[in-house]
């Protein structure tokens, strides 16, 4: 799961493996793979950068990661 804010300032947390594409538009839209849309205040690049901080920790505690 990752932390990501609502554009009113809402915080909420999503499985980073539902994560279908991100795209700025200009505002940051985080499409999930059944094809429901997020709108949220963070960048693409920080969307990415808390993916992969997730993948990394999931990695980190499966036996053989």
């Amino acid at each position: 799961m990752i932390r990501l804010t609502h554009r009113d300032g809402r915080a909420f947390v999503v499985n980073a493996e539902l994560i279908k594409f991100v795209e700025e538009t200009p505002d940051t839209v985080v499409t999930l793979r059944d094809d429901q849309k997020l709108l949220v205040k963070e960048s693409a690049d920080q969307v990415v950068e808390r993916v992969v901080e997730y993948a990394r920790l999931i990695r980190s505690i499966l036996p053989g990661g």
